[in-house]
């Protein structure tokens, strides 16, 4: 009797699970789930903490730090937009099984480097290179083969939103375990943890059934510029994918200024120390678990153009009210609704997008997609420090939160459009 019952309790509680959350019913998208999310968590504890933390210790240099920003950014720029081609004409399994092989290579040469203390500034700017050009390759590719992972389209939206509670959630736990692995046994043992979490990726990717594509291999330069040609005008001419895209490029050249003034705000206006910014480094991704649990219990994309508009203006104002702040308790509650209101912007913009766009040019548009969230982001930044520089921090965020706010404006003007799209 007690087998039984606890046999029907266990069908009940995945019958509920599956309810709110249906796109945990597919065997492939859980294979994917469980393993990238182990996965994405060493992959940020190393690009977010453990090399700039050792160019900094190597280098005592600030501005080789920004170098080695700069070295890791420019690849992932340069490749995305080949990336979304190649999406779109290979297997994306494969495509992230390359990207994977090679990510546990890049680590597994960092994680032998610092145990033997043979490491040196010259030799990790070329593996942050290759690191840069790794993540160029895989930010279209883990967009796009979210949507195979679930058979029924109906369940799309849940499958895309829990992605991201999976990448907020790493991007939470890698740095806060890799901080504790620094202090505790140092930074070689970070790399070791990043080796390891690729094995089981690498297995559950294998351990995917996914429907079978037809390759279609490039020919050359001009069928790849020809191809790239076809993405770029069909994102212009469909205006629903357009004008999203237009946001997100605002969002990352102004809505994402205040990570770029970050040591500013904590060192000098809340008159803090490095634990004062370690606080407010971790309060945005936070907020934005909390949005992505939201959005994953959401069914459908009715109605997300509309929550695009509002989350624009709550983080024009969040950000107008951060720089206003001067208590570090009040700093770190904006900072979460900043994060929370951003990830609903950026969510909800993909599970419209992967809706409407045609299958033969996923790759290609989430590669704009991709290039729209970050590719904006350094001139944002460029952007955000010359204003910091001339008139105050304070100054430099309300100016980018008004330009946010005015965005929203121009972005509800294209609502009646969007919204007929979406209705279809």
């Amino acid at each position: 009797m007690r087998k039984i019952w606890h046999r029907q309790l266990g069908k009940s509680t995945s019958n509920i699970t599956y309810h709110y959350l249906p796109a945990l019913r597919w065997r492939n998208f859980r294979l994917f789930f469980g393993g990238q999310l182990l996965s994405m968590s060493g992959t940020f504890m190393t690009q977010q903490l453990t090399i700039p933390w050792l160019v900094y210790d190597l280098t005592q240099s600030p501005w080789l730090l920004g170098v080695a920003g700069f070295v890791q950014f420019l690849p992932t720029l340069l490749l995305i937009p080949f990336s979304g081609i190649l999406s779109d004409r290979w297997s994306r399994r494969d495509l992230l099984m390359v990207v994977q092989i090679l990510g546990i290579s890049v680590s597994l040469a960092l994680t032998i480097l610092t145990f033997t203390n043979w490491i040196t500034f010259p030799i990790l700017l070329v593996l942050s290179a290759f690191n840069g050009l790794l993540k160029g390759l895989d930010m279209p590719v883990r967009h796009t083969i979210v949507t195979e992972t679930v058979d029924d389209r109906a369940d799309w939206g849940n499958a895309i939103a829990l992605n991201s509670v999976m990448l907020s959630s790493s991007l939470v736990v890698g740095p806060a375990m890799g901080g504790i692995l620094i202090a505790t046994l140092g930074v070689k043992y970070c790399f070791l943890y990043d080796t390891l979490s690729y094995i089981p990726a690498i297995f559950t990717l294998l351990a995917m059934r996914l429907p079978g594509r037809q390759m279609q291999p490039l020919t050359g330069i001009s069928d790849t510029l020809e191809k790239l040609r076809e993405g770029f005008e069909y994102v212009w001419k469909f205006q629903p994918i357009r004008v999203i895209l237009l946001m997100l490029a605002l969002h990352g050249f102004v809505g994402m200024s205040h990570v770029a003034l970050m040591p500013v705000f904590a060192a000098k206006i809340l008159n803090g120390n490095a634990t004062t910014m370690a606080h407010l480094s971790t309060s945005a991704p936070i907020g934005s678990l909390f949005a992505c649990l939201y959005l994953s219990f959401r069914r459908g994309i009715v109605g997300l153009e509309r929550l695009i508009v509002v989350a624009q203006v709550l983080i024009g104002m969040s950000l107008i009210f951060f720089s206003l702040s001067r208590q570090v308790w009040l700093s770190i509650i904006i900072l979460v609704f900043v994060g929370c209101f951003s990830i609903l912007n950026i969510t909800s913009s993909n599970m419209i997008i992967q809706t409407l766009v045609t299958e033969d040019k996923r790759g290609r548009v989430m590669s704009f997609y991709a290039l729209a969230m970050v590719g904006t982001m350094p001139f944002g930044n460029l952007l955000a420090g010359t204003l910091a520089d001339n008139f105050g921090a304070t100054n430099a965020l309300i100016v980018c939160g008004s330009l946010i706010i005015l965005g929203a404006l121009w972005f509800s003007a294209q609502l009646p459009a969007v919204s007929r799209w979406i209705a279809r």
